[in-house]
């Protein structure tokens, strides 16, 4: 009666252990929205070059948008 008891036990926990390696999780994901930027119409862009005698250049672009916001980068190269 004993042997009967733990073969039904030891048959539960393989079974147990099938049941359990058998599960699938799946993860999705959407996808984000597109991100649009409308640039403004009146934004204004400045470029200015300058080269010396030395054979060195630089060149900085400025932009102002409307509401006032100024970028300047400035771009160096020597030869």
């Amino acid at each position: 009666m004993r042997n009967t008891f733990l073969a039904a036990a030891a048959l539960m926990t393989v079974l147990g252990a099938q049941t359990a390696s058998a599960e699938t999780t799946v993860i999705r994901r959407d996808a984000p929205d597109a991100v649009v930027v409308d640039r403004p119409a009146t934004e204004r862009k400045t470029v200015e070059t300058r080269e010396s005698g030395d054979g060195c250049a630089s060149k900085t672009v400025s932009k102002t948008n409307e509401y006032g916001d100024k970028k300047t980068v400035t771009k160096e190269s020597c030869d």
